[in-house]
């Protein structure tokens, strides 16, 4: 298998030639150059990767990058600086940076990100779905008016579900959740199925147990019959009581390993999609799910 050609650029001369021979040991074929001009007059060596420094006297790394996307498109470019900001990196990005990283930077993971680059540009017609490629179109959930009750959403459900039957589209598209609609069109909430089971629990339940933990009212012996008086006294509620209201945003245009760490970190196992402030879908933890088995699948 041929090695991976890098075209390494940055005017610290120590810090060229010493990551320069550390990725050489690491099986990649390492061109060097100590600015941005002369790394356009490298770029006729062809290189697969290039990674390039931002602060260079002369050409500095956005104008040279700008410069490399002008004739090379298809060769990806990570950004490396010990100077940038967020600002920075969303230059590098918009100009078509592959990967904008920090200095000093962890070889191994450089190493990796190299890979990354390059399995990328080598995978021909390959491109990554976005989160408004997965998400669910908010057009497809049912969708109730703010000042709706529970009975009015389990109504709206049957009838979408008597639907889907009817039309041999029974999936798991998200329509066991009712969108929560204000009077501007915008999303006010979620209402889930364990939105409604937590509901029907009656409060002491969730409230702090006194000093004997073992009192009778929190012995299941006596709860016969208690889940449906509280489904009856519940159903004439506003859903607004029981909807989850606080649902994360995230952008349609992130990509699939942003919406994985955001639901990660947060965490979340469902997000609202939105388009220039406009909410559009719903992206679940299931979606990515499937996205997962297709590349697999795919191999």
């Amino acid at each position: 298998m041929a090695k991976i050609k890098v075209l390494m650029v940055d005017d610290e001369e120590r810090f060229r030639v010493t990551t320069s021979k550390i990725l050489d040991r690491k099986g990649f074929d390492t061109i060097l150059a100590a600015s941005g001009e002369e790394a356009l007059e490298k770029m006729v060596e062809n290189p697969d990767v290039v990674i390039l420094d931002v602060k260079m006297g002369g050409l500095d790394g956005h104008e040279t990058l700008k410069l490399i996307k002008a004739k090379n498109p298809d060769t990806p470019v990570i950004m490396l600086t010990g100077h940038g900001g967020v600002p920075s990196a969303k230059k590098a990005y918009d100009t078509g940076a592959f990967d904008y990283l920090a200095k000093p930077c962890d070889v191994d993971l450089l190493g990796v990100k190299i890979k990354d680059a390059h399995d990328y540009a080598t995978k021909v017609g390959y491109i990554e779905k976005l989160a408004i490629d997965i998400m669910i179109p908010l057009e497809r959930y049912t969708q109730i008016p703010l000042d709706s009750t529970v009975r009015d959403a389990i109504k709206e459900l049957e009838k979408a579900m008597r639907h889907l039957m009817a039309t041999d589209r029974l999936m798991d598209t998200g329509h066991r959740s009712v969108v929560v609609i204000n009077l501007d069109g915008s999303v006010a909430g979620l209402l889930s199925p364990l939105d409604l089971i937590d509901a029907v629990r009656p409060r002491y339940l969730s409230a702090p147990k006194p000093s004997m933990a073992d009192s009778l009212q929190y012995s299941a012996m006596f709860w016969q019959g208690l889940f449906t008086s509280r489904v009856r006294e519940i159903m004439d509620s506003p859903v607004r009581d029981f909807m989850t209201e606080h649902i994360p945003v995230i952008d349609a245009q992130a990509n699939l390993m942003d919406v994985a760490n955001t639901m990660v970190t947060l965490p979340a196992r469902r997000m609202l999609v939105q388009s220039d402030n406009t909410d559009v879908g719903v992206v679940r933890e299931q979606e990515l799910f499937y996205e997962i088995a297709k590349i697999i699948s795919a191999g």
